[in-house]
């Protein structure tokens, strides 16, 4: 199996010699540990795993004896097992005064902030790592934040090799697991169907005490066919046969896990008519057509939820570059009671970018007058663009841009 080489290990190494602490969160066999082994190769770092239920005991009875077994600096794996460990930490911290002492990896990102917020604020660097995006297995340039910059778009475009339709439909049903795509598990079906029994129903369980596995299973499946579209908890309930609070309290937990994000509706005092709740999508959109129940790329793109499936990838994408980079995103959607609708909104240096996202290699450039909807807010509109299979890049006007998806 090869080791595809992550995005974000520069800036590992880069924040490791100005941080006592390194945090990188993220849902399990996404390569969180792959990854800070692989760059501990060459350093004396001690490797200790809270998966380890006898060390796990120890760290959370008896943290001072933990650190004088395992010494700094350490890399310590799936903190969140123990948070007793974290006034230890801050207190060697403050002593040492040590860039890097400290590697950490937890996969329940949420439970895992609110005790590093409380103990290790201002001495941790916190990067979030998601599933394999398409720039690292797929192209060979550099990554940066997604932005529509002609400049940047054009130089990337020269790196990247072309991809059809098809190739983008494969690449949404493989999905960015580095289990699959390094080849060491052939079968998406066998991979998914045991991670979802093996590593997300034991957290689940964790976070939230007993819980029947099929009613969840219903659930998620229920939530997968809603990606890309307005949160409706009485919907998902009434096909999961649980209720409303369940519905809930189970999304709690997914995003938690790092399986599902939020985009939130762009919000502005001037544009009152908009409708403000999220969107859901899945970070992995492999799992997402595995709970689906698309058999190949091929049904995929040509089934009824192709345009879904499409916008969750392009989103999680952009997504993704974001946090590779240890970025920021500060990204919207826009849709009014007049069911205005725009996919995306990129803000940033004062501006606000629309984008549209569209299963065609010919948009129409009426696809851009939407746009104009943003002309009432009280920020300048920037540059848009559709993102769609163009195989080159291209534009309507100065204004508007045409972005394959290839270019993320």
């Amino acid at each position: 199996m090869s080791y595809i080489t992550r995005d974000m290990e520069k800036i590992v190494a880069t924040l490791s010699g100005q941080y006592p602490a390194i945090l990188v969160t993220g849902p399990r066999q996404v390569g969180k540990t792959t990854m800070l082994q692989k760059l501990m190769e060459e350093t004396d770092r001690t490797y200790v795993s809270l998966d380890d239920l006898n060390i796990r005991a120890l760290a959370k009875s008896d943290p001072a004896m933990f650190f004088q077994i395992y010494k700094t600096p350490i890399f310590i794996d799936e903190v969140q097992y123990a948070p007793e460990l974290f006034t230890y930490i801050k207190i060697m911290i403050d002593k040492k005064q040590q860039p890097g002492e400290f590697w950490l990896t937890g996969s329940q990102i949420f439970k895992l902030m609110k005790d590093v917020q409380e103990s290790l604020a201002g001495r941790v660097a916190v990067l979030n790592l998601s599933s394999l995006s398409q720039n690292e297995i797929y192209n060979t340039c550099s990554n940066v934040p997604f932005t529509i910059d002609l400049k940047v778009l054009g130089e990337r475009q020269k790196a990247i090799k072309a991809a059809g339709t098809p190739d983008i439909f494969r690449r949404i049903f493989m999905g960015g697991m580095p289990a699959l795509v390094s080849g060491k598990y052939k079968d998406n079906n066998i991979f998914y169907m045991s991670y979802l029994s093996t590593y997300l129903e034991r957290d689940v369980k964790e976070l939230s005490g007993t819980i029947d596995s099929l009613s969840f299973m219903r659930f998620i499946t229920a939530v997968a066919c809603r990606c890309s579209q307005i949160v409706n908890y009485a919907d998902i309930a009434r096909d999961a046969d649980i209720n409303q609070i369940t519905v809930k309290s189970w999304m709690s937990i997914l995003e938690t896990l790092g399986i599902i994000f939020y985009l939130r509706p762009y919000s502005n005092n001037i544009l009152k008519r908009m409708i403000k709740t999220p969107k859901l999508y899945f970070y992995d959109t492999g799992l997402c057509t595995y709970l689906t129940k698309w058999s190949s790329p091929e049904t995929l793109e040509s089934g009824a939820m192709n345009g879904a499936a499409l916008e969750n990838y392009v989103v999680s994408e952009i997504f993704k570059t974001y946090n590779n980079s240890a970025k920021t995103p500060f990204i919207y959607y826009y849709r009014d009671k007049d069911m205005k609708e725009i996919d995306l909104i990129l803000e940033a240096d004062g501006k606000l970018s629309p984008i549209e996202i569209k299963k065609t290699a010919s948009p129409a450039s009426q696809l851009t007058n939407v746009f104009k909807t943003l002309d009432r807010a009280n920020i300048e509109r920037g540059n848009g663009a559709v993102l769609c299979m163009k195989e080159e890049l291209m534009a309507f006007d100065s204004k508007n841009y045409i972005i394959p998806i290839r270019l993320i």
